[in-house]
């Protein structure tokens, strides 16, 4: 069997796990998760970045920072995992839900502005397949009605976005906070982890109260206080050294993980594009302004049943394809709360995308096979 995912290791997480423990330091906030921060802040440009034990966590951090409140209206894109959503109800927000883009799975920016109320506080792009969002539409209509962005780049770590200035940007540089995955699934993962990254100093302080469950312990340990205490609302939001430590030994390897693949991914399309030419499947497509991190491989059907007819033909020859997620306003949690917007292209995404295996150790001839089956 071809499985849809195999997380790859690179040999020296258990070495650095052993270095973690031996060091008598293992709860949280020591010497792995400093340097996996602070190589984050420096390779993308973060102001600040604190390890979290999911993404999740990280984008309830971005809640709890922005004194999201019953009342409050949030705009998610309806194609995304629920923890985008889920993030914000939870603090008692609205979630008014978006629709795709017709070329691509991720927010249409161009459907972002109707949806703008007084109520209005957040814009969450998920940055999809790793593949940006027209940050430059998104942000000047923040700007333009004094809202918060929150960049869900849970698939989107070493991806980039050029903007009208020409200049490139890391994903999650560019919104006033983003949140990132390293599951299992993901391109460099910890198992489960996450990471939040502030990029706007007014949160920079709080943040790290939040995540040191409302205390000023941070501050204490740095010798800034004399003692520390509760002063505020928060969580137990920070990883143990060990999963820091595992996400250490990928991160040193992270160059060597994305060129892997970005072959696969680039072998893959060059051998599908006769199936697209053909009007068999459309491929995924990348605008100008993006870059391409690899995350995923992805096809889009012309129907539901042809994407079961193929995931069951692919399982017949032991290859796993994967769909993804279901739409967010049709599900049973929402849909009483949804206001009756037809999201056409959502809904086409959810009945039609299907995932490719796309893992490190995946061969060319396992490609190949792959790639026969679909054609």
């Amino acid at each position: 069997m071809i499985p849809f995912n195999k997380p790859y290791l690179t040999g020296k997480e258990t070495l650095y796990i052993e270095d973690a423990v031996k060091s008598g330091k293992i709860s949280g906030n020591g010497k792995y998760t400093k340097l996996c921060q602070e190589y984050f802040q420096s390779r993308y440009n973060f102001k600040k970045c604190l390890l979290t034990t999911s993404c999740t966590d990280a984008l309830e951090m971005c809640a709890i920072l922005l004194n999201i409140a019953p009342g409050d209206e949030v705009i998610v894109p309806s194609y995304t995992f629920v923890s985008t959503a889920l993030a914000f109800v939870r603090q008692g927000a609205k979630i008014v839900f978006a629709d795709s883009r017709a070329d691509h799975p991720g927010i249409d920016e161009d459907k972002i502005e109707e949806l703008i109320t007084a109520k209005t506080k957040v814009i969450v792009p998920v940055h999809y397949a790793g593949v940006a969002c027209d940050m430059d539409k998104i942000m000047a209509l923040a700007n333009k009605y004094n809202l918060f962005v929150v960049e869900d780049a849970a698939q989107a770590i070493d991806s980039f976005y050029t903007g009208a200035d020409g200049i490139k940007r890391a994903l999650g540089s560019i919104g006033h906070l983003s949140a990132f995955s390293f599951h299992e699934t993901k391109n460099i993962i910890s198992g489960e982890g996450g990471m939040l990254c502030i990029n706007d100093d007014r949160f920079v302080k709080r943040s790290e109260i939040i995540w040191e469950k409302g205390t000023n312990r941070a501050e204490f340990f740095r010798g800034e206080v004399n003692k520390y205490g509760w002063v505020d609302t928060g969580s137990s939001f920070l990883p143990s050294e060990i999963i820091a430590a595992f996400l250490w030994a990928q991160i040193k390897n992270l160059d060597e993980i994305q060129k892997k693949r970005k072959e696969i991914w680039e072998r893959y399309y060059n051998l599908l594009r006769s199936a697209e030419l053909s009007g068999i499947v459309r491929l995924p497509e990348i605008p100008d302004y993006a870059t391409n991190n690899a995350h995923m491989f992805y096809l889009v059907c012309s129907t539901l049943g042809n994407r079961t007819d193929l995931i069951k033909k692919l399982k017949s020859e032991e290859i796993l394809l994967v769909f993804h997620y279901l739409a967010l306003h049709k599900s049973e949690f929402y849909i009483e709360k949804h206001d009756g917007r037809d999201l056409k292209n959502c809904d086409k995404f959810a009945d039609c995308l299907v995932r490719l295996p796309l893992f490190f150790e995946l061969s060319n001839n396992e490609i190949d096979k792959i790639v026969l089956n679909l054609n």
